[in-house]
């Protein structure tokens, strides 16, 4: 199993969208690359974000990326959606130097690349979200979310 931290805006809609999709083990609601080990402070830097673990024989990063990429505006700097905020940027995180490979290649080979301001880095920090977040629109489905509901769950009926 291998770890990589998707930032996407609001989490809750990141959580929801990944944990359904093919090679993904389990997800996680949380915080990256922030300056404190606790989700007190609205800004401390974090970046809201989902801790994705995968089974690399299912599923790569360069898949995951095109599968992140359907929820993203790449454009949108600290902003998705009505979400609005640094820590509503997007991002790639990882502690796998190689990860970061993947994503930076992957942003590269699109003909867009020179719009795209999603940021690929190393994680830093990382602080795992209050319960409240965890699996949120599984519970409360009809909460905000800044993806569509079609696209939310476009995966969930093929996978699980």
């Amino acid at each position: 199993m291998e770890q990589i931290y998707f930032a996407g805006g609001c989490l809750w809609g990141v959580q929801e969208f990944m944990k359904h999709l093919p090679g993904v083990i389990a997800t996680e609601a949380g915080r990256a690359n922030g300056t404190t080990d606790t989700t007190q402070s609205e800004y401390d830097g974090y970046a809201e974000c989902v801790m994705v673990n995968f089974d690399a024989k299912a599923v790569t990063v360069k898949q995951l990326m095109v599968f992140f990429f359907e929820i993203i505006d790449p454009y949108s700097l600290n902003r998705q959606g009505e979400d609005v905020g640094i820590k509503y940027r997007t991002g790639v995180y990882s502690n796998n130097p190689l990860h970061l490979v993947q994503a930076r290649e992957y942003i590269d080979s699109r003909e867009d690349k020179a719009r795209i301001v999603v940021e690929v880095m190393p994680l830093t920090n990382y602080v795992k979200s209050d319960e409240e977040h965890q699996d949120r629109l599984s519970r409360f489905p009809d909460d905000y979310c800044h993806i569509p509901l079609d696209l939310l769950h476009k995966y969930k009926k093929t996978h699980r």
